[in-house]
């Protein structure tokens, strides 16, 4: 089992507190969400392969052994499920049922899988319109034949009027492990390379320029995308990769720490290299956001020994999902746990995860 941050204890300058009852801020990815799998879910259901707390599980078949460090163990398969709760069901470049698919999706591609299987679980509100329900559904059959995956089975429950929210969707996802790959949150070194696959915040701050009350004029566009065909690129092309994560809640700064925990090494990032379109820059602006904290749906954080960085980029670089890669900073063995950054104007910060709630309802 990883060590546990002590979050109370990177939370300056708010100090964090245990809370009788969920708040929106426990579904933001950030240190409150840490903090509620760790106090309550890993307490009661913690185990070698849940406690490592990857993207997806890695199990090898015919047993229930965890596989999570063993390349050689045979075939193994990587298992996951996530909800999607976002708010509007509709936006620029994606709706609930494309982030669905191509958000399990993701989760088995950064952990070295091709994703194969999905399940998907709806829950529905009484009066939602069958013709919305059937655009997302239909946008579901376009992202899994996009992403090359197979919806196999699933389930529809339907609650009181008032009792939810329109739709609720829940994914499950297994992929297959290739046989010489083993990434983990906890194969960071020192010298290592971290690349970020693209600019970040796009997909949270779409989010929040079509939400009701909060409209402005911007020509954002989700980067909902899958990223299994970038991932398999990347790894025939470079099997040493270290470390791959999708920065979806929470943000890069949350992500890049949830790394430097995991692996007990420091970040250094550097502010200039960090790619950000002008409209999220000045979107994050307006409403005092920092894109570093923003949700992305279509973007990879990768972690990569020295020697192999530039042959990576330029993997990358010819993709499409990847063509805006960028080196953001590198490990260094340095305040182990702690992600630091070099701003702008030439001093340092450190980054902390996200504290609360920023966005809620992202994805």
């Amino acid at each position: 089992m990883p060590p546990i941050a002590d979050f109370d204890q990177m939370s300056c300058p708010t100090p964090r507190r245990q809370h009788e009852r969920v708040l929106l801020g426990h579904g933001s990815g950030g240190k409150l969400s840490a903090d509620l799998i760790q106090r309550v879910f890993l307490k009661e259901l913690g185990n070698d392969v849940l406690s490592s707390l990857e993207d997806s599980a890695t199990l090898a078949l015919g047993s229930l052994e965890p596989a999570v460090d063993d390349a050689r163990s045979g075939p193994r398969i990587a298992f996951t499920t996530d909800s999607f709760v976002v708010k509007p069901l509709f936006f620029p470049g994606g709706d609930i049922g494309k982030l669905a698919v191509f958000g399990t999706v993701n989760d088995l591609a950064v952990v070295g899988a091709t994703p194969l299987y999905l399940s998907a679980a709806f829950i529905l509100e009484e009066g939602f319109e069958i013709e919305l329900l059937r655009r997302i559904v239909i946008s579901m059959r376009h992202a899994c034949d996009q992403a090359g995956v197979t919806l196999v089975t699933g389930d529809t429950k339907v609650v009181d009027r008032g009792k939810g929210d329109e739709v609720f969707i829940t994914t499950t996802g297994i992929g297959l492990h290739a046989a010489n790959h083993a990434l983990s949150i906890r194969n960071a070194r020192p010298g290592d390379q971290i690349i970020v696959s693209g600019t970040i915040g796009d997909h949270g701050m779409t989010i929040m320029s079509t939400r009701e009350g909060i409209e402005f004029e911007t020509a954002l566009q989700s980067d909902t995308a899958p990223l299994n065909d970038l991932t398999r690129a990347m790894l025939d092309a470079c099997p040493s990769i270290r470390v791959m994560r999708d920065p979806t809640r929470g943000g890069v700064s949350s992500t890049l720490n949830e790394l430097a925990t995991a692996s007990n090494v420091g970040i250094l990032l550097d502010e200039a290299s960090i790619p950000v379109r002008p409209e999220v820059h000045s979107a994050c602006e307006m409403l005092g956001l920092d894109p570093m904290y923003v949700a992305n749906e279509g973007k990879l954080i990768v972690v990569v020994a020295e020697q192999d960085c530039q042959s990576l980029m330029k993997v990358m670089k010819q993709h499409p999902l990847g063509r805006d890669a960028a080196v953001i900073g590198n490990v260094t063995a340095d305040h182990a746990g702690m992600v630091v950054m070099r701003t702008l104007v030439g001093g340092q910060r450190v980054v902390t995860m996200l504290a609360g709630e920023q966005l809620p309802r992202i994805c």
